[in-house]
């Protein structure tokens, strides 16, 4: 009997007549002769052990087969004990039977109670054991290994990428001859309506005092007035680009001041790329943190795992000896014949139709032979007398 994911128990009955040492026919052989089978066939008819005669008991040979034989005082008398006897026979039968269980029953109870006791025990451990490292199963610390290593993976991955954004943005600014903040801040600046006003006043007044300084001298009037307005319009454009990037004036000095063109394009690829390192960076720098975290997670459980493996396969056996040995105990119940074979009665205890002594003809026979030697013995008695008598009377004997 197989029992899926549990255990296997097999049970069988080995043939009594198979033993060359033993022999069923001559045990029962001996039971049925038994004095308790006789003081019970006796007591079931009323009588003394002392009245119910001693069964006569044949085995057939080259056959399994016993023949018995019992007398009484009449017929169905005989009859009636030799059913009486058969009765207790079997009765006895059936007592050492349900005894042989009971007691392979009680000694398997013991070991039932062990291997239960045993499977208790490893449950409360691995109980135990799941409680304090919070790991459920072996297979809960695979996955987590598994989900480190490729954890492990996309942080190398996004390692080689970051490193590539990287030279990549160095390589623009080099070219560009300014870094990627001072881009971004560029292009902020040249999307301000208002800072673009001031630049074109600054133009302005930049030209006008260029054609001041060509008519008149430095120390005229309308040159002073000139350099001035064009002053005032620089500061007004620094004051708002400061406002508007958040950059201290000495930074200021950094802006690209003539973003035109294919060069006003490259600063917004520097800028782009830059974005996309920094995004990559901050992915990275995520990433590493938790693997750091999973990896001391996972060297934490690594004994832990592999203690509650080894619980898992000592309970796993422990249930199958368990759900085994329960198994093997209900399936010897059907093996009620392993000590005791099967016995079946051919012929029933039957009338006998003449007694079986006295023997008529025995006893005829012998009465004719008995006159016949005393016949015999009479002749011999008579001629022996005769003998004696012509002895005694032989001529020439004295007187």
């Amino acid at each position: 009997m197989n029992l899926n994911g549990i255990g296997q128990a097999s049970s069988y009955a080995s043939s009594a007549f198979a033993s060359n040492s033993v022999s069923p026919t001559e045990t029962y052989k001996r039971l049925i002769g038994a004095d308790r089978i006789l003081a019970a066939a006796a007591a079931s008819m009323n009588l003394s052990r002392g009245e119910f005669e001693q069964p006569r008991i044949r085995l057939v040979d080259q056959t399994s087969l016993i023949h018995l034989e019992i007398t009484g005082g009449t017929a169905e008398e005989a009859q009636a004990r030799g059913d009486a006897l058969l009765a207790a026979f079997f009765a006895e039968l059936d007592a050492l039977r349900a005894d042989e269980q009971a007691t392979r029953e009680d000694s398997g109870l013991a070991a039932i109670g062990d291997y239960k006791s045993s499977v208790a025990t490893t449950r409360a451990d691995i109980a135990k054991l799941q409680n304090d490292s919070g790991l459920v199963s072996v297979d809960q610390y695979n996955a987590i290994v598994e989900a480190t290593r490729m954890l492990e993976s996309r942080v190398q991955d996004l390692a080689a990428t970051l490193q590539d954004k990287t030279h990549s943005v160095a390589s623009l600014e080099t070219t560009l001859g300014i870094p990627a903040k001072a881009a971004a801040a560029t292009l902020k600046l040249y999307a301000d309506a208002q800072f673009i006003a001031l630049t074109d006043e600054v133009g302005v007044h930049a030209a006008r005092l260029a054609e001041a300084q060509s008519r008149f001298g430095d120390g005229h009037p309308k040159v002073q007035d000139a350099r001035a307005a064009h002053a005032a319009a620089k500061a007004a454009t620094l004051q708002q680009a400061k406002q508007v990037t958040g950059l201290t004036m000495a930074d200021l000095g950094t802006l690209d001041l003539a973003p035109a063109g294919a060069r006003a394009d490259l600063l917004a690829e520097l800028v782009r790329m830059d974005a996309e390192r920094a995004g990559i960076a901050q992915h990275h720098e995520t990433l590493s943190r938790r693997l750091e975290r999973e990896l001391a997670r996972q060297h934490a459980l690594a004994a832990p795992a592999a203690r509650l493996q080894d619980l898992q396969r000592d309970f796993r056996v422990a249930e199958a000896v368990f759900a085994t040995a329960i198994a093997r105990s209900q399936s010897t119940k059907s093996d009620v014949y392993a000590s005791y074979p099967l016995v079946q009665v051919l012929e029933n205890p039957s009338l006998p139709y003449n007694p079986s002594s006295p023997n008529r003809t025995l006893a005829y026979a012998a009465g004719i032979a008995a006159t016949f030697m005393l016949l015999v013995g009479l002749a011999l008695g008579w001629m022996r007398s005769a003998v004696i008598n012509r002895l005694l009377n032989k001529p020439g004997d004295p007187a």
